[in-house]
């Protein structure tokens, strides 16, 4: 993937496969536990392990990070030691997964990075907005539902006949 690249950790490392990956989410964020339970459910080419940011285990297991920066970005570290933050993070991940691994090579082209960027972007936009970073805690209700055929979507509370205001 040519438009991905893993931070200054890795760009000394020898080239490896990456045969694993650990996804770093805030667990308090309700669009980070949405994300999360989505990405469980999709078939996966390449194994992710999800662990809360910033927990015992993810400083366990990974004790050089900054694991406070894993709380406001997403990051993402590979089996040989691959560390992957923000755009390229969610680029990663996407090129695991079976029905995405097309768009993850889209989006490492160069115009592909900017429109995985913006997405980040405006994914961190909403959720300060709605949660304060990290303030917010995914629940069942609160207009969140279930489809088993389309898995989850929410419908803000302030929602009416189709029309919404962004937060």
């Amino acid at each position: 993937m040519s438009g991905v690249t893993a931070t200054r950790e890795d760009r000394g490392a020898a080239r490896v496969p990456v045969r694993r990956l650990t996804v770093l989410y805030d667990a308090e964020c309700s669009l980070c536990a949405f994300v999360r339970d989505w990405l469980v459910r999709q078939p996966q080419l390449v194994p992710l392990e999800l662990v809360p940011a910033a927990s015992q285990a993810a400083r366990a297991r990974f004790p050089g990070l900054d694991h406070g920066a894993t709380l406001e970005e997403i990051t993402v570290v590979g089996d040989g030691g691959q560390v992957y933050r923000g755009a390229g993070a969610w680029v990663v991940t996407l090129w695991a997964l079976r029905e995405y691994r097309r768009l993850a090579h889209r989006l490492s082209t160069p115009s592909g990075a900017l429109l995985a960027k913006g997405a980040v972007l405006a994914a961190a936009k909403w959720r300060g907005a709605v949660s304060g970073w990290g303030g917010g805690v995914y629940r069942r209700g609160d207009g969140w539902t279930y489809d088993p055929h389309g898995g989850w979507s929410y419908t803000p509370p302030d929602c009416v006949a189709g029309t919404c205001t962004a937060p």
